[in-house]
């Protein structure tokens, strides 16, 4: 079963012209590349053919990553996110234990290109750990290095809110 992608319109928009553009011109431009670079002559050592080939496999990864996000991506915030209460779509505020305070939003990391807030993921530990808290609740997530790190919700509004 597929993740569902949260993403503001104007994320939405920025990923449909990247793919427009990668699918469009961007196959023609690289076609054109590596036939150039094919009329050179011998392939075996040919640097601006294997260049462009692999330029070329990056952008088809690149187009397929694409599809399918906007196939799964759903435009605004989603039905649970309520004010007050941490999940995609929401902007919190945690606190460490050593006083640090620490603002991100909880979404896609499609979104942090058109953002200037941190943006975690809502299937990251932390991310995990927060959906459904409230202000004032207290949650341990485990570290990449595996420590355990307890955080305290501070505040929860809407993103763009």
């Amino acid at each position: 079963m597929s993740e569902v992608t949260w993403l503001t319109q104007e994320a939405y928009d920025r990923l449909q012209a990247e793919l427009d553009h990668l699918s469009g011109p961007g196959r023609t431009e690289i076609t054109a590349r590596i036939a150039a670079a094919r009329a050179e002559g011998d392939l075996k050592e040919n640097g601006g053919y294997h260049a462009a080939k692999d330029e070329q496999g990056k952008m088809e990864a690149r187009i397929r990553q694409l599809t399918q996000i906007l196939r799964e991506a759903k435009v605004g915030q989603p039905d649970g996110a309520i004010a007050g209460v941490a999940g995609p779509g929401m902007v919190v505020t945690v606190a460490f234990a050593d006083g640090d305070e620490e603002t991100f939003l909880i979404g896609s990391r499609e979104e942090a290109a058109v953002s200037d807030i941190t943006v975690y993921s809502a299937q990251s530990p932390l991310g995990v750990a927060l959906t459904g808290a409230k202000p004032g609740d207290s949650v341990t997530y485990a570290a990449p290095n595996g420590r355990d790190i307890t955080v305290t919700l501070t505040d929860v509004k809407p993103y763009g809110a």
